[in-house]
């Protein structure tokens, strides 16, 4: 892996969204109306978001009525989210943290009744960075807590194309995607239970997807069989 230029995507998204305030709209993500539905059924109130970008999706939670808390790695994204925050008055629901999901997540542990990402699992990450970053989602789960994950699948049709980086990770138009397998998906569910794999399609291409639903099982549990919602 050429870490150097895995690194250079935090700058790429840097620019990205300052030469496009709304790149994906304001409107919430199909994935986040699908999770609210999900979280209402668990009892969720306090929500961790990795990679909330320009808070498309972040906002979304909080006009919904939940605590959420989005860690975002670009200062651009961080700024985005607060303006648009105050202005819809939802400023007290909204927790910024500027933060490399590389890294240690600053909370502590079983702080969070839910985590939701999307699209986050599928940028410049190999699978040890996303093990790690499972790991983590993890210990800040409460037990039984709900982790939704989207990811952009191997049957879309950028997969394969642009540069190769290793493992299902390409280059296309100065993008690092990585491209996720139901084995990919069952490898990082170490600690969950997987409860849905669904595939869902998103943008002009479209872009094809998993949706992911995720429930942390109780310490010394081992991964159960996939069950229904």
């Amino acid at each position: 892996m050429k870490k150097e230029i895995f690194n250079k995507q935090n700058r790429h998204w840097e620019d990205t969204f300052v030469s496009k305030p709304q790149m994906f709209g304001t409107a919430p993500s199909i994935a986040a109306i699908k999770a609210v539905e999900i979280f209402r059924n668990n009892g969720v109130r306090k929500i961790l978001e990795l990679g909330g970008g320009q808070g498309r999706d972040t906002l979304y939670f909080a006009q919904q009525g939940f605590e959420i808390t989005v860690i975002e790695y670009t200062a651009s994204g961080i700024k985005a989210i607060e303006e648009r925050a105050k202005e819809l008055e939802v400023s007290h629901l909204v927790t910024t943290v500027q933060h490399d999901v590389r890294q240690a997540f600053p909370f502590e542990a079983g702080h969070f009744d839910a985590c939701f990402s999307h699209m986050l699992y599928c940028m410049a990450l190999t699978t040890l960075e996303l093990t790690f970053i499972a790991g983590e989602t993890n210990r800040v789960l409460k037990s039984g807590g709900i982790a939704i994950y989207t990811a952009r699948n191997t049957d879309d049709a950028d997969c394969g194309t642009g540069t190769h980086h290793g493992e299902d990770i390409y280059e296309c138009g100065k993008f690092i995607i990585h491209f996720f397998s139901k084995e990919k998906v069952e490898t990082l569910a170490d600690g969950f239970e997987i409860i849905t794999i669904d595939n869902f399609e998103e943008g002009a291409l479209p872009r094809k997807l998993f949706f992911v639903v995720q429930k942390k099982l109780e310490d010394g549990k081992v991964n159960a069989a996939k069950s229904s919602c």
